[in-house]
């Protein structure tokens, strides 16, 4: 009994921007029962390596390189299997500057790398050995949108697959629109899905998306706006419909400047949470049954512009990421209420950006 009833060791990877001394991607080791961080390595990467993913398999992780002169660039590393370490493998082209954002479909043959500097969004092939092949295609856009400061051109801010691995839905905060793509495995193309696209209210800003774990709702971060669109998701066509648009999350008496920047469920999809930089909080709304938003609280994240946050798989804590105070900060999660509270642990990070979970069994 003894070798079933050791429990998984916890990994979590924390990319960051390359400013104030940040190495790379760091490292921890995540103890559950304590709620604890313990940094076990950090990986050198001059070229601030901000948001990552972690390959389906367990085996490897992507990082883009924002910072990359003229075109960005995305690396791959190989996860060692007993330590949750990172040996890099290769680099690539992401096709376009400030890479920002990358997601992996579910075979794992695909990388999904959203450049908000250049507005284009590129796919790269996976090989087996984990490493990353040139790009296969390679979207560029055109468009503006109402907020001249901020929407003076595309900016693709990310790609998110559907839950059946058919569709990906690629965020322009330049032009308030989420663009949907079919994409074939084997060549490595995405070609428009039978309703291209869907738009929501002018200047509002589409950053990040979270899909409901019954598959039948998307949540979209309006981050210009601070606020969330609602939509219905068509498992057959990739088709959204917007049933709410514009929902609030931020005090009704906050009147500072704000960004919102992340946003995730708890695993039961009874909760969503949404990180606001300037206010400097977490959201935290019920999802009704209908799929439809209430906020409830907020959870202030000790801390300035949280960019990325993590809601543990198991849904017992909440990892927030404080782009500008270099800490990470752990909540633990009351699945009754969705609220959040912290748990005293935090963690120095220069610049931390985005925060992975990896289980080792």
């Amino acid at each position: 009994m003894t070798a079933l009833a050791q429990p998984a060791k916890e990994i979590l990877y924390v990319g960051t921007y390359s400013t104030r001394g940040s190495e790379g991607i760091y490292v921890f080791e995540f103890d559950r029962a304590k709620g604890t961080l313990q940094q076990v390595q950090t990986v050198s990467n001059a070229k601030s390596p901000s948001f990552l993913a972690v390959h389906p398999s367990g085996k490897y992780l992507y990082s883009v390189n924002e910072a990359a002169a003229n075109s960005g660039g995305v690396s791959a590393y190989a996860i060692e299997a007993k330590t949750g370490r990172l040996t890099a493998l290769n680099q690539q082209s992401s096709r376009g500057r400030g890479p920002c954002h990358i997601a992996i479909d579910q075979t794992g043959k695909l990388a999904f790398v959203s450049n908000y500097g250049g507005g284009t969004f590129t796919v790269l092939p996976i090989q087996a050995d984990g490493s990353l092949g040139v790009a296969t295609d390679s979207i560029k856009y055109e468009g503006s949108g109402a907020n001249k400061q901020r929407q003076d051109k595309p900016h693709i801010h990310s790609a998110t697959l559907s839950p059946n691995n058919r569709f990906v839905y690629v965020c322009d905060l330049g032009t308030d629109r989420v663009y949907i793509y079919e994409f074939d495995q084997a060549s490595g193309k995405v070609k428009p899905a039978s309703t291209p696209f869907a738009t929501v209210s002018p200047g509002s800003g589409p950053r990040h998306i979270a899909i409901h774990p019954n598959g039948k709702y998307l949540y979209l971060v309006e981050e210009l706006t601070s606020s969330v669109a609602t939509f219905e998701m068509d498992p057959k066509t990739g088709a959204l419909k917007l049933i709410e648009d514009n929902v609030k999350t931020l005090p009704a008496d906050f009147s500072g400047s704000n960004t919102s920047a992340d946003i995730h469920t708890d695993p039961k999809g009874k909760f969503l949470y949404h990180s606001n930089r300037g206010y400097n909080a977490l959201a935290v709304l019920s999802i009704a049954k209908d799929g439809k938003l209430t906020l409830i609280d907020q959870a202030p994240t000790e801390g300035k512009t949280p960019r990325n946050f993590m809601v543990d798989p198991k849904g017992e804590y909440v990892f927030a990421a404080n782009q500008d105070t270099d800490n990470i900060v752990v909540y633990k999660l009351d699945g009754k209420t969705g609220r959040l509270t912290p748990t005293g642990t935090q963690v120095k990070v220069p610049a931390p950006v985005c925060i992975k979970h990896f289980a080792i069994q």
